[in-house]
């Protein structure tokens, strides 16, 4: 392999060993705690005193619980209140986040002739800020103390050439509103939004270092209305951290990202029923080969194989309908089997319906579109150069409908698939100081009906791991800023 395409490989094989990394260990509370448990009511108020010690800490850290007060020679149950985060998202539509209320046993402790017990646990990687712990025996609560569950953030590595995927490690995100939404900054300039509602609190996230040789700055800041909260210290909530970490640039060959075919998903994790006709593959970039099959037909008969697509457009109210067209014909065998072979059509990205005409019935499946990236038209030049980023197979839903464009870790704006029909051309000019410059098109949610935080249209770096609906791929570019200015076009 050259030295380019080991530098060209090195931004994808660090991104996919992060993204590995993250999902092998964001665990749920319960990995970690005891079974789930219901909280006991308090009968004739509060018994005994319960107190935690430390009161606060990061997950890992060893806690001591001792209560006094209770009845002796009795065995009673300590219990970690928290929740379990769902996106709601339903027909195509953004409603927002759930969290459930949810209790897990951490501990059993006796209490001695004077009333007292002491039991220890760790705590939990779970989200972040107050839990409840609560002391109860079979179905009463006796007492409940607090304990703070401190947020972290990290990165690493902490220094490295233009183009080193910087992995930003974050435990302990609330889930609570003014906890439950945190914003990415490089340098001043606003990246992008980072979740933790599937995972537990715990989120990871890639950005590519950027910026000449030197010092830059990352910060991590709350942000419930879209962009960061500058001044959380003076906030009716002001206890919430901020974290900034340094980031050194450092001389030598760039990491570039690898190929945009080579970024394409292998993997869909969440794909639709495949219902009587099955596709192979179950998924594909748009103009890939495909074969759908079926069994039980008529032998010898012509049928034709329907797809469903969406149309419509949402500036206008007007909505969308679905309407299906013919993509393949063919004749079943003398068994009854049937083989249609065609092209992905260049359609909207997520499901399509398949279908043919079985007499008065309909046999049916089900076929997903992954969005793809094409080369930069143009990779070089001086500034103001114009080049495109071209996309094929971005979706129509309101959690699919818009990719977000950030240059050098800068977010510039979005681009919208629908009226188009899933095809995206944006144009871009090169901009910055002689040298390499990144470009990276994360997924984002385009609109819902959720009020607070408003998280609408800005990149989801924390996409990978917990993004609402559909599995979504982000694409990385490099454009090479050449010395000198390109003229404006007369």
């Amino acid at each position: 392999m050259s030295p380019d395409n080991i530098r060209r490989a090195g931004w994808a094989c660090a991104l996919v060993a992060a993204l590995v990394a993250s999902q092998q260990s964001m665990a749920a509370p319960a990995a970690a705690l005891g079974p789930q448990v219901a909280i006991g009511e308090a009968a004739n108020g509060y018994v005994g005193r319960l107190v935690a010690s430390p009161s606060h800490g990061p997950a890992g850290t060893p806690v001591t619980l001792s209560a006094e007060g209770l009845p002796p020679g009795e065995e009673f149950q300590l219990v970690w209140s928290t929740a379990i985060g769902e996106w709601q998202v339903a027909d195509a539509e953004y409603h927002g986040r759930e969290f459930t209320p949810v209790a897990y046993e951490i501990a059993k402790a006796p209490t001695d002739e004077s009333g007292r017990l002491a039991a220890h646990f760790i705590a939990p990687e779970d989200y972040g800020f107050l839990h409840d712990i609560v002391l109860q025996h079979g179905g009463r609560l006796f007492t409940q103390t607090g304990f703070n569950l401190d947020m972290t953030v990290e990165i690493s590595p902490k220094s490295g050439p233009p183009g080193t995927p910087i992995t930003i490690s974050a435990k302990g995100i609330g889930y609570r509103s003014l906890y439950n939404s945190w914003d990415v900054v490089y340098d001043n300039n606003f990246t992008g939004w980072m979740s933790a509602v599937m995972t537990g609190g715990t989120a990871r996230l890639t950005i590519p270092a950027t910026g000449g040789p030197g010092v830059h700055i990352i910060e991590v800041l709350h942000g419930e209305l879209t962009v960061p909260y500058r001044n959380p210290e003076q906030n009716p909530a002001p206890g919430r951290p901020r974290f900034e970490f340094a980031f050194t640039v450092t001389d030598g060959a760039p990491v570039l990202p690898s190929p945009p075919d080579a970024q394409a998903q292998k993997i869909v994790r969440t794909l639709p029923p495949t219902g009587e006709l099955r596709a192979t593959p179950p998924f594909a970039g748009v103009g890939e080969q495909v074969q759908v099959e079926g069994d039980g037909l008529e032998p010898g008969k012509t049928y034709r194989l329907n797809w469903t697509r969406v149309i419509g457009n949402r500036m206008t109210g007007g909505g969308w309908e679905e309407q299906a067209t013919p993509v393949a014909e063919s004749r079943a065998d003398a068994s009854g089997r049937i083989a249609f072979r065609f092209a992905t059509p260049d359609d909207l990205g997520g499901t399509h319906g398949l279908w043919i005409e079985d007499g008065a019935k309909k046999k049916t499946g089900t076929y997903w579109i992954k969005p793809t990236a094409f080369p930069l038209d143009v990779s070089r030049g001086p500034v103001g150069t114009t080049f495109t980023i071209h996309l094929k197979g971005v979706g129509w839903t309101e959690t699919a409908n818009i990719y977000h464009v950030v240059y050098d870790n800068n977010y510039t704006g979005y681009a919208c698939a629908f009226n188009s029909q899933g095809d995206v051309a944006i144009i871009m000019k090169a901009t910055g100081a002689p040298g390499m410059h990144f470009i990276d098109l994360y997924p984002g949610i385009y609109k819902g009906t959720e009020t607070r935080p408003n998280n609408f249209r800005i990149p989801q770096l924390t996409y990978a791991d917990d993004h609402p609906g559909e599995d979504l791929p982000a694409f990385h570019f490099a454009f090479e800023v050449t010395a000198g200015t390109e003229r404006a076009a007369k």
